[in-house]
């Protein structure tokens, strides 16, 4: 499975811009530990009418984007519609794709590697956020004094880091952190403090190991547990209690959880990768490419020859 890298994803930015590498990166970026960067999208599209969308596929990075304008984020199972701000958090767990709808798009976005708000220089566990979990909330309308809100912090960000200042890279590691706990203060209660019930103890369980599963990165690679007898194994737990608990927390039985998780994983394989359709049928644990195909279509409404285009 492709993953796009730093250098991978500097590349491409500077080709969508039209500049030269060089010009993206800080002049003291190395001396870092960890990666961060921000940019205004603004300066960097001026001389661009068009605003490429961000492909949909994974990133070895985190990022978080402040948008301005009609767009379109489709983030693991969610599509949401953007009518004028917000703020998108992306991990490098899911993968995303943004899309603009118009030509009037502003704001700012920073990136930056694990490494950089290592625990030793934040405090903080970045998988262990609320907002950068599986199934969590990533993307927040703001009204137009929130927007103004974090407009100022990013605003901060790109002073600073064309600044002389030596501890400069401290404090962005503080602005990162605020925009954190901004968008976790968004969020829903429930998901900044979920009930601690054995039902919500089991159903974070399956989230957790069903993610565990992805991706797939190799043809080689095969998913271990496919079915809901297996997750329910795993969990030590009968298999129609832990459809019951789930059913109850999150609407959805496990063999429909399952069959989701699975489908985006085969869309992003179709989509990213050059494996056959047998390659990947056989990864995500089909016997047979037919079983895979009818499985596909159910799920999508097309088959994957299709799909692919």
């Amino acid at each position: 499975m492709p993953v796009t890298s730093l250098d991978e994803f500097y590349q491409q930015l500077a080709t969508a811009v039209g500049t030269e590498l060089h010009t993206l990166l800080p002049a003291d970026i190395q001396q870092e530990i960890g990666h961060f960067n921000v940019f205004n999208v603004a300066d960097l599209f001026r001389e661009h009418r068009e605003r490429p969308p961000m492909p949909y596929d994974r990133r070895a990075y985190y990022k978080i984007s402040l948008i301005r304008g009609r767009s379109r984020a489709e983030y693991a199972d969610k599509v949401i519609g953007i009518e004028r701000n917000a703020l998108l958090f992306a991990t490098p767990k899911v993968p995303y794709h943004w899309l603009p709808e118009d030509q009037e798009q502003d704001g700012y976005f920073c990136v930056f590697t694990s490494e950089f708000l290592l625990p030793a220089k934040s405090g903080v566990k970045l998988d262990e956020l609320p907002i950068f979990r599986a199934g969590g909330y990533p993307v927040f309308t703001l009204a137009d004094e929130e927007y103004a809100e974090v407009l100022a912090i990013f605003k901060k960000m790109a002073r600073e880091i064309t600044s002389a200042y030596a501890y400069k890279y401290d404090l962005l590691r503080t602005y990162v952190l605020e925009l954190v706990h901004l968008g976790q203060k968004l969020q829903p209660a429930t998901a900044l403090y979920p009930a601690h019930t054995a039902s919500a103890r089991v159903t974070s369980l399956f989230i957790e190991l069903l993610e565990r599963q992805f991706p797939i990165e190799t043809p080689q690679q095969r998913l271990r547990l496919r079915s809901a007898a297996d997750y329910a194994d795993r969990l030590a737990v009968h298999v129609n209690h832990l459809n019951k608990i789930l059913k109850e927390t999150t609407g959805r039985t496990t063999s429909d959880l399952i069959g989701a998780r699975v489908a985006q994983e085969a869309k992003l394989l179709l989509q990213q990768t050059q494996w056959s359709v047998s390659e990947i049928a056989d990864s995500l644990g089909f016997a047979e490419v037919a079983h895979f195909s009818n499985f596909f279509k159910r799920q999508t409404a097309s088959s994957p020859a299709a799909f692919r285009g």
